[in-house]
């Protein structure tokens, strides 16, 4: 079965938004985003009324930065990691915009990008937007334990981000196009460590990406970037180890993952890295692809990482189930 979806008309990249907190801004990609809030409670009084703002702030900046008002927004994608998607709904529902909510876990990015392609390729709306967040304390709160416990937290743990990214799509006029989609398939290892989501997303990441290197009949040396996120130091190097030996391909050489690169690791003592569906949001619409309508880079394979689980499944001793989508962007 051919899993992916190439598209005849190739939607493009309007504009993009990329909002970040105080920890973020202290990363090596700094300088990429468009906001960085030293507030992390951006004004609001709880940490979930925060990712909201923190959301609508990146899809506000997307708008901004595009030629169009909200009302010239047919449809609006969006997820993130708190209860029913609560965070994306309180964020946008004064914003009027049609929305579709959609979980994916850490892979949201990857998921309404996606979906939001094979929405305004296949000529169904004309303009759309995928976006998705996550607020290191809500996430703790959520999945982990609340801040104010103090717990401390293994060296596999990665930390949730604090970010969110918002990406504007029409059928022509960007730099940037998504060229094809592939949506993934859940895998199981058995990881049952929900400070491990590294080990967990790997499985998922490597079946997707050699999927739709199968699929397309191409190596890794003909992306000069194949984008994960977010494995983290612990997943990316199982990922790279699951390629050698299952498919016997090495992506070493043009393999990065956003969990790598929002923090400095030791510096910032984030353990195995970034996590949350803002990380790789804020990273894509940000410094990706900016490298990518300057030139600097032309072919890029994007599959974003989830850990399909919740605090109900790891209390009752379920396993992690994990699943990774891929977006190919090309520059024109």
């Amino acid at each position: 079965m051919n899993r992916i979806i190439k598209f005849r008309n190739p939607p493009t990249v309007v504009s993009s938004g990329s909002v970040v907190g105080k920890e973020e801004g202290k990363g090596p990609l700094k300088n990429e985003f468009d906001e960085i809030w030293d507030d992390v409670t951006f004004g609001e009084d709880s940490w979930e009324k925060a990712e909201s703002t923190l959301q609508k702030k990146a899809i506000e900046k997307a708008i901004e930065k595009s030629r169009y008002v909200k009302e010239e927004i047919d449809l609006l994608f969006a997820g993130d990691l708190l209860n029913q998607c609560t965070g994306s709904t309180f964020g946008i529902r004064d914003l009027s915009i049609p929305f579709a909510g959609m979980y994916g876990a850490c892979s949201t990015m990857a998921l309404t990008l996606a979906t939001a392609s094979v929405f305004v390729a296949s000529g169904a709306v004309k303009r759309a937007i995928a976006a998705t967040s996550s607020h290191f304390c809500s996430s703790e709160k959520q999945f982990r334990y609340p801040l104010e416990y103090g717990g401390q937290r293994p060296p596999t743990a990665q930390r949730t981000c604090t970010a969110a990214g918002a990406t504007l799509l029409e059928k022509s006029g960007g730099k940037i196009q998504i060229e094809s989609v592939i949506f993934g398939r859940i895998q199981d290892l058995g990881i049952t460590d929900a400070n491990n989501m590294g080990a967990a997303m790997a499985p998922a990441a490597a079946d997707t990406i050699h999927t739709f290197l199968s699929q397309t009949k191409t190596k890794p040396e003909d992306y000069d970037l194949i984008l994960t996120g977010d494995l983290g130091f612990v997943g990316s190097e199982l990922l790279i180890q699951l390629m050698q030996k299952d498919y016997d391909i090495d992506l070493s050489s043009v393999h990065d993952d956003c969990g790598k690169m929002m923090f400095y690791r030791k510096e910032q003592d984030v353990h195995a890295g970034g996590s949350g569906c803002g990380c790789s949001a804020s990273i894509l619409n940000s410094y990706v692809f900016r490298q990518i309508s300057e030139y600097k880079l032309k072919k890029v394979l994007f599959v974003a990482t989830g850990a399909l689980l919740s605090p109900t499944s790891t209390m009752q001793g379920e396993s992690v189930p994990s699943i990774a989508h891929g977006v190919l962007l090309k520059g024109v």
